[in-house]
C-alpha cells in the first residue's frame, strides 16, 4: 500500500509538469504572435515662410556692446573668480602658481607650501591697506607685477 501511494504520488507530479510545461509553450508562442501595432503617419513638414510672410512679435534686441576691459581690470577678473568685485586671499593664492616657482631661491623644488603661503601672505598684507581681509580693486593694482625696463638700445 506504501508502494502504490508513491507511486501515485510521482505519476501526479509528472502529470503536472508535463501539464506545466504545455501551458508554458503554449503562452511564449502566443507571444511570440502578437502583432505590434502599425505606426502614426508621418506629420507633413512644415513650410518655409515666404518673403512677404508676416512677423510674429518684436525683432529681438540688439546685443550689448562689450566694453573693452583694461589690462588691470582683466586681470583683476581673472583673480575674481566669485565675481563679487573683491579678491579674498584664498583667490590670489589659487593662481599663483607660477610666484611658487620663482620664490625656490635654489632651484631644488623642495620650497614648501607654507613658505609659499607665508610670502603671499605677506605680500597680500601690504597690499590690504585698510585691513578688511579683502582686496578692492585699488589694492589689487598695487600688487601687478612690476615690467621690466627695456634696454634701449641692444649692445
Amino acid at each position: 500500500m506504501a508502494i502504490s501511494r508513491f507511486l501515485i504520488g510521482g505519476v501526479a507530479s509528472a502529470l503536472l509538469l508535463t501539464g506545466g510545461l504545455f501551458m508554458w509553450k503554449g503562452y511564449s508562442q502566443i507571444a511570440e504572435e502578437e502583432v505590434l501595432p502599425e505606426p502614426p503617419p508621418a506629420l507633413p513638414a512644415i513650410p518655409l515662410a515666404g518673403a512677404n510672410a508676416p512677423k510674429r512679435g518684436p525683432a529681438p534686441p540688439a546685443l550689448p556692446a562689450a566694453k573693452e576691459a583694461s589690462r588691470e581690470e582683466r586681470r583683476f577678473n581673472r583673480y575674481d573668480r566669485d565675481r563679487n568685485d573683491r579678491v579674498s586671499r584664498v583667490e590670489m593664492m589659487s593662481t599663483r602658481t607660477a610666484a611658487f616657482r620663482k620664490l625656490d631661491k635654489d632651484g631644488n623644488n623642495l620650497l614648501t607650501f607654507e613658505e609659499w603661503a607665508s610670502a603671499t601672505g605677506e605680500r597680500f598684507a601690504r597690499a590690504d591697506g585698510d585691513r578688511s581681509g579683502d582686496l578692492t580693486r585699488v589694492e589689487f593694482a598695487t600688487t601687478a607685477p612690476k615690467a621690466a625696463a627695456k634696454p634701449k638700445c641692444s649692445c
